[in-house]
């Protein structure tokens, strides 16, 4: 049977709702507790902005999670089964989605908690970036050990070459590349999460039409968090992202995009398996170009400095606005071409 599309709508609402409601309150905790980006050398705010939109995006997924769950409990359960049917409208969980949620939960249980903590890890390693300012080396050996248990449980990259050393070894060189070409582009109001939100959107649709309604409803519910913390970030920012953000982005584009079986026995196309590459195209192009370009004029790859697209973009005359408008919509183009082609 066919998973039902209202269950990835309602995954998209919830999120949208849990992560715009939140948004206020983290704002909050981030000024109590002192977590703000301020204004300085190469930013434009005039004062400081609270950190606060990975929080917000991660109480997006989680607590729907958390609900869905509550939800399967009492479905599964005869005592409150009947009850629950009748409170959800239009019978939204019939007993063949349940049985299929549960199934799939059961089977990628262990994988599914790994990806679940390991976008916490990234998370905090970010929100610790953010608070003290780690070193680089300290920020990619916290990167390696959450992308090497994250693969560890069974996430993990194999292209066609069946060889664990080398689905270990790629797997983590993917999250952290990933990790890392989406904290380059958080250089202006809204580029990495409506990167984030493109990129997801089309991982999900596709996840979603093979069938694979796990790794779709993930999918979904991430597109849904961060489009209830754009608002708060574009085109004026009330929230930034953060490296707490931009890791916990990357970290779930990347997963995302190794989730799902793009070459399979029904579609024969090993082509396929180049399209999380080019979903992610602009951001992975991007972090190349400037990555080559510090390395030429000796400056290390991870110092941070003017000459990304969105930069050049603006000294060509673009505002900060259009120039993030023009990137989404680059990146849309591709996504798309790459889905219906």
């Amino acid at each position: 049977m066919g998973f039902p599309a209202n269950v990835y709508l309602l995954a998209v609402a919830a999120a949208i709702v849990t992560s715009a409601l939140s948004l206020p309150i983290w704002r909050k905790w981030c000024v109590r507790t002192g977590l703000m980006d301020d204004p300085g050398a190469r930013k434009i705010h005039a004062l400081p902005i609270p950190l606060a939109g990975g929080f917000a995006v991660i109480t997006g997924i989680i607590l729907p999670i958390v609900g869905a769950s509550l939800l399967l409990w009492g479905l599964m359960n005869p005592a409150y089964n009947a009850s629950l049917q009748k409170l959800l409208p239009g019978h939204l969980f019939d007993q063949g989605s349940v049985a299929l949620l549960v199934h799939g939960i059961e089977v990628r249980k262990i994988e599914l908690a790994g990806i679940l903590g390991g976008a916490v890890g990234m998370l905090a390693i970010g929100w610790l970036d953010d608070k003290h300012e780690l070193k680089p080396f300290t920020k990619f050996a916290g990167q390696f050990i959450i992308a090497a248990m994250v693969a560890a449980t069974g996430a993990r990259i194999t292209l066609f070459v069946h060889n664990a050393g080398f689905s270990y070894v790629v797997t983590i060189f993917w999250i952290i590349a990933v990790i890392n070409a989406f904290n380059f582009m958080d250089n202006m109001n809204g580029l990495c999460a409506g990167l984030g939100a493109i990129g997801v959107w089309y991982l999900a649709i596709i996840a979603a039409g093979e069938g694979q309604y796990l790794v779709a409803l993930i999918a979904f519910l991430t597109f849904g968090a961060l489009l209830g913390f754009l608002p708060y970030n574009f085109p004026r920012a009330r929230a930034f992202l953060g490296d707490a953000g931009s890791h916990l982005i990357g970290y779930l584009l990347a997963v995302l995009a190794i989730l799902p079986h793009f070459y399979n026995p029904r579609h024969q196309r090993q082509l396929a398996v180049l399209t999380p590459l080019l979903v992610m195209a602009v951001p992975l192009l991007d972090m190349v170009w400037v990555v080559l370009l510090r390395w030429r004029i000796g400056q290390p790859f991870y110092q941070g400095d003017n000459n990304h697209l969105s930069h050049r973009l603006v000294r060509a005359g673009l505002t900060q606005p259009m120039a993030v408008l023009v990137i989404w919509i680059l990146a849309a183009l591709i996504g798309a071409l790459v889905y219906f082609l």
